[in-house]
């Protein structure tokens, strides 16, 4: 498997930069050869989960943390976006699916956002290390919505 160097990007995690953290993790797959449809798929993923970060991560916090992103290439058409913040521990793995076949007015709140995600990038991974939430994406250039 071949991997290139790491690309990496410190923000604060508050709504402004939201557009420059997108745009960074969007010019990495564009550095990749990914095609434009694949690009604004992954760039409606990271908004979900970086707007959740901004949102509610350091929402207990009279100061708001940063969002640290890194991205490198993980093999001949694969990308991997490092999505880490400090914030208060979330899991999107272990939310419960959204039950997309229930009536509009049936279903419950929330969920659809991260169902979203899952169904857009080829892998998902999460841990907590050291105090601090790591979602690891991965994005191929076919995608599971463009294939």
């Amino acid at each position: 498997m071949r991997t290139s160097a790491v690309k990496s990007l410190i923000l604060p995690a508050k709504i402004e930069n939201l557009h420059g953290c997108i745009d960074f993790v969007a010019a990495c797959a564009a550095g990749q050869g990914f095609g434009k449809r694949r690009i604004s798929e992954i760039r409606l993923a990271l908004e979900e989960v970086l707007v959740n970060i901004i949102n509610y991560a350091y929402s207990d916090r009279p100061e708001t943390g940063d969002i640290e992103i890194a991205c490198r290439r993980t093999g001949e058409n694969a990308l991997e976006i490092e999505i880490i913040d400090s914030g208060a521990p979330f899991d999107m793995l272990a939310s419960k699916e959204p039950d997309t076949e229930a009536e509009i007015p049936d279903r419950q709140i929330g969920g659809l956002g991260i169902f979203f995600v899952k169904q857009i990038m080829n892998g998902i991974r999460y841990a907590r290390e050291g105090g601090r939430n790591k979602l690891t994406l991965t994005a191929e250039s076919a995608g599971q919505l463009s294939a």
